[in-house]
């Protein structure tokens, strides 16, 4: 089957990306390895809520329902990425996993999936960041329960005694709040944590970010290089955590069933929950110059040395926003005018 184009990944970046090239009535197609669209967010903890309020939460300025300063739970995003899909009539073609992306010539490229070879003068990849959970090499297998917090549902399916949260980001705080409420917590932070409320004199922290410009940061500029070393805790659960959940340094190694810690003494925990983020993995992309030596792309805001293929959704790609779903569209205007010019 062949294309003008072909968005590989059919999260909130490939349904923005499809929406700006509708625009151009560009012939193309969106491949989503899922069942349906928004799954991904749909397979993450219950309790998931985002720290971006309703109003700074949608894709090309599609409305989403409900109290716009409010902040939307996870099956509010499932349903509002569902519904710009259906109401915007993007195409999109479930159960395909690229698994093969390579290039046939200068002028098309070609990808497998696990049933079906699509062909297209121009491809955009758009699978998020959330590839692979990672967790350190540091530990033995003498903790009856380890997660990792892609794994976490919700806190019935913790086992009983001390819980130990390691990595203390948003999820990680996230996590660690609701968790205090049922069980004793220890969370590890490996840098100090600093916390941003969601509303600064009664505006959204997002309003501020816009209005100082913060958004709009480029991650080659002074102050996106200190920004992108900064990311801060943003909302009330670090309050939570630091009333009712016990802060330690980072985990140098968990072994016999003890857990190091850097500047405090071992503990003993029954359950540990990794909350250590994910590795991209784009093995699939055999096409030479695409990622570095550390296997991430290699870009321009998204655009590539190879003619004909973009990123999209990366965290930082353009500027701050880039990974968030009010950013997204930005960075899917601008391939769509590289890809039609």
């Amino acid at each position: 089957m062949e294309y003008d184009v072909i968005i590989v990944g059919g999260g909130q970046a490939g349904l923005a990306m499809g929406y700006s090239l509708k625009k151009k009535n560009k012939r193309f197609t969106i491949l989503d390895e899922n069942e349906s669209t928004g799954e991904s967010w749909r397979q993450r903890y219950n309790s998931l809520q985002l720290f971006t309020p309703r109003n700074y939460s949608q894709l090309h300025g599609f409305l989403f329902k409900g109290e716009p300063g409010g902040f939307p739970l996870k099956n509010e995003v499932v349903d509002y990425l569902k519904r710009f899909k259906e109401e915007n009539d993007l195409p999109v073609i479930y159960n395909q996993k690229v698994m093969e992306l390579s290039q046939e010539n200068d002028q098309k490229f070609l990808m497998i999936t696990q049933n079906q070879r699509y062909t297209a003068k121009h491809v955009v990849v758009a699978t998020g960041a959330f590839h692979h959970p990672f967790i350190p090499k540091i530990h033995d297998n003498s903790i009856p329960f380890m997660i990792h917090a892609s794994e976490y549902k919700n806190p019935s399916q913790i086992p009983e005694g001390k819980v130990l949260i390691v990595g203390a980001g948003n999820t990680g705080i996230q996590i660690a709040a609701e968790l205090s409420r049922t069980h004793s917590v220890l969370l590890a932070k490996s840098k100090p944590i600093k916390r941003l409320p969601q509303r600064i004199a009664g505006k959204s922290l997002f309003w501020w970010f816009e209005f100082l410009k913060l958004s709009e940061a480029k991650p080659e500029s002074m102050l996106g290089k200190f920004l992108q070393k900064r990311d801060p805790i943003i909302g009330n659960d670090y309050e939570v955590v630091k009333k009712h959940v016990e802060i330690l340094g980072r985990v140098k190694s968990v072994n016999d069933g003890q857990v190091y810690f850097k500047g405090s003494s071992p503990r003993k925990v029954s359950s540990i929950i990794w909350t250590t983020g994910y590795r991209n993995d784009y093995s699939w992309i055999k096409i030479d110059g695409v990622t570095n030596e550390n296997g991430k792309p290699i870009h321009r805001y998204g655009i590539t040395n190879i003619k004909g293929l973009y990123f999209i959704g990366l965290s930082w790609q353009s500027k701050r926003s880039s990974a968030l779903i009010y950013g997204v569209g930005d960075d899917a205007t601008r391939i769509t005018k590289k890809i039609v010019q």
